[in-house]
């Protein structure tokens, strides 16, 4: 599997504010960045896979709110997570 709980636990550490922050907006992008990666590459082999784009799609809004939330709130936090995860913005 691409996502286990040591891939979790480590993003959460790199991203959040420790191992087990899951709910900061920093770690759920950074999680949500991943995903879409491997999910990137999944399309680039299956063209026509239709629900894991639709998947994709909705991943890819998720994060696009919530790096809007974090924009409104702090903007120095939504800079730092930008360059950190070298999000083009």
């Amino acid at each position: 599997m691409y996502l286990d709980s040591a891939k979790k636990t480590e993003i959460f550490g790199t991203y959040g504010k420790s191992n087990t922050d899951t709910g900061s907006v920093e770690s759920q992008v950074a999680l949500f960045s991943y995903r879409i990666s491997h999910l990137t590459e999944h399309m680039k082999r299956n063209r026509k896979d239709h629900t894991t784009e639709r998947a994709l799609v909705q991943l890819v809004g998720k994060r696009r709110a919530l790096m809007k939330y974090l924009k409104a709130r702090d903007i120095e936090r939504y800079r730092a997570l930008v360059k950190a995860l070298g999000l083009r913005k």
